[in-house]
């Protein structure tokens, strides 16, 4: 089943959604070290993705592009909508809930189930061959995130679920078509690009959650489909 990988991972991200609401009584204290420890591993997480291509001109060229088509389309204002209509929707229904936190917490974690490496690998793998041990593996750290991140972040986090469902739900489906047209070795290199791109997008959320400088990582977003179709086109005008 090409989706089961992303269910368990939806899954995941609910539970430990839950389980971290239940934890928001524990110390700010506690919690502010914690969230820096998890803004720190994502700057190290996205040194090392960013570190896997050697086109160093590429990846510039995809982010420079990318930031000006995500700031046309305005993508990060439209995930901030879709989180103020859930948070008002909730507000609705529990009354008094804590005003911007839902959308704080649904923008910041859809963004990090999906901009990694391990949603489009995974997704790719499950779609291909069946095999989901990328994102049963990726569905246990982000369980564990969801847990720090609802603590802090409140009801949001569990929503985020949704977007990485349909988001893996599409790459897995439309991986065998992918298989079809394009052949390995271009695939493996386009794989690599995003993972170098994507891997400069999650440093920007170890920014954002470290409050260090606020990154707009959601309008970076189309860069990582400029790095891949970058890869078939550049190989079209060498050869």
């Amino acid at each position: 089943m090409a989706l089961w990988g992303t269910i368990v991972n939806a899954l995941a991200i609910i539970a430990g959604g839950l389980l971290g609401l239940f934890l928001q009584g524990m110390r700010d204290r506690i919690r502010q070290t914690v969230m820096q420890g998890i803004g720190l591993a994502l700057l190290a997480l996205g040194i090392s993705m960013t570190l896997k291509s050697s086109d160093f001109l590429l990846i510039v060229s995809s982010l420079v592009l990318g930031g000006l088509i995500g700031e046309l389309l305005k993508v990060e204002q439209g995930l901030e909508r879709l989180g103020k209509l859930l948070e008002r929707g909730v507000n609705a229904v529990v009354p008094g809930m804590k005003q911007g936190g839902i959308a704080a917490g649904f923008v910041s974690t859809t963004l990090l189930y999906c901009v990694g490496a391990m949603a489009v690998l995974g997704a790719m793998d499950g779609g291909l061959r069946g095999n989901h041990d990328i994102l049963y593996t990726k569905a246990m750290l982000d369980g564990f995130t969801a847990i720090i991140f609802a603590s802090t972040l409140g009801i949001g986090v569990l929503f985020s679920s949704v977007p990485v469902f349909l988001y893996q739900g599409a790459i897995a489906l439309a991986a065998s078509l992918i298989a079809a047209l394009i052949d390995q070795v271009m695939l493996t290199e386009m794989l690599t690009q995003i993972t170098a791109v994507g891997g400069v997008l999650i440093m920007g959320l170890g920014l954002n959650v470290l409050d260090i400088r606020r990154i707009h990582v959601a309008n970076l977003l189309p860069s990582i489909l400029i790095a891949a179709a970058a890869v078939p086109l550049l190989n079209w005008i060498s050869g």
